[in-house]
């Protein structure tokens, strides 16, 4: 992705299991991705 790129709204779990849109978080201010391999495997 480049700076300025338009992101398509998506669904995902959050830390809870709980299913979240994308705008539904982007109503609130700016958003932070990060993404990581799961925890004790190889990455």
């Amino acid at each position: 992705m480049e700076q300025g790129d338009l992101v398509p709204d998506f669904d995902a779990l959050d830390q809870s299991g709980v299913t979240v849109t994308f705008a539904s978080l982007i109503e609130n201010g700016p958003l932070v991705l990060y993404f990581y391999p799961k925890a004790m495997t190889p990455g």
